[in-house]
């Protein structure tokens, strides 16, 4: 995706880390609610930071992502967190943390073996008593097409964007967004670019089947955000099988 890469730069006007301030603290009241001595993060794909920002203030945090460039643009804001390139899906830090947190990145998994391996590096990194909290941008039963759009305004530039998701065919494992940008900067012409990317979508009974097998319980946790009151967003815990 551009945006993660050749465009980072251009991140934090399109996705500020002021629009995270309620979700970061929704994040942790479900966590607190898990775990009450939340010491040590471990982020998977933890982007431009936008959640680390907020939620460095509660806990140490280590930052991992593939992009080279996003994780530039989170040490910007976030110059005290520990940050490393790493996937997901292969990562081994050899050390244990309280928390393991995978925000919409997840949806770059588009199948159920790369979910399960996700999956258990995630129990590679947790202490004993450590949890997984997962929260994807929607399951198979919730999905429902959707466009949105957003953007922000610096001194010498500007960016507005137009998000369009949907599903192509239903019977496979991914949907599609297509992104168009449109970028002003002082004293240029506005600039528009395209983009896209395909996410993976899955069933809630997928993701418990799934973590089950990783050595998982699990529990869904509604999140209740304001002005998406209408949408089923639901985050999901695990913990470790004893």
């Amino acid at each position: 995706m551009k945006l993660y890469d050749e465009l980072a730069h251009w991140w934090h006007l399109l996705s500020s880390p002021d629009d995270y301030r309620e979700e970061a603290e929704v994040y942790w009241q479900i966590i607190s609610k898990h775990q009450k001595d939340t010491k040590t993060l471990l982020e998977l794909g933890s982007g431009g930071g936008n959640n680390a920002f907020h939620l460095k203030k509660k806990c140490t945090l280590t930052l991992t992502d593939l992009s080279p460039s996003m994780l530039e643009v989170s040490k910007a804001i976030n110059p005290e967190c520990e940050h490393l390139i790493a996937d997901m899906r292969t990562m081994n830090l050899d050390r244990k943390f309280d928390l393991v947190f995978i925000h919409d990145a997840i949806m770059s998994i588009t199948n159920e073996s790369d979910l399960i391996r996700v999956f258990q590096v995630a129990k590679r990194h947790l202490n004993s008593r450590g949890i997984l909290f997962v929260v994807p941008d929607f399951f198979r039963e919730t999905y429902r097409p959707r466009t949105s759009h957003g953007g922000h305004d610096a001194e010498d530039r500007s960016i507005r964007y137009l998000e369009w998701t949907y599903d192509p065919d239903p019977s496979d494992s991914v949907v599609w967004t297509d992104y168009a940008y449109l970028m002003k900067e002082r004293g240029q012409e506005t600039v528009c670019i395209s983009d896209s990317t395909v996410d993976g979508i899955f069933p809630k009974s997928v993701w418990e089947s799934r973590l089950a097998e990783a050595g998982f319980s699990v529990s869904f946790e509604a999140i209740r955000l304001h002005g998406l009151e209408s949408e089923d967003y639901t985050g999901i815990v695990g913990k470790l099988l004893a």
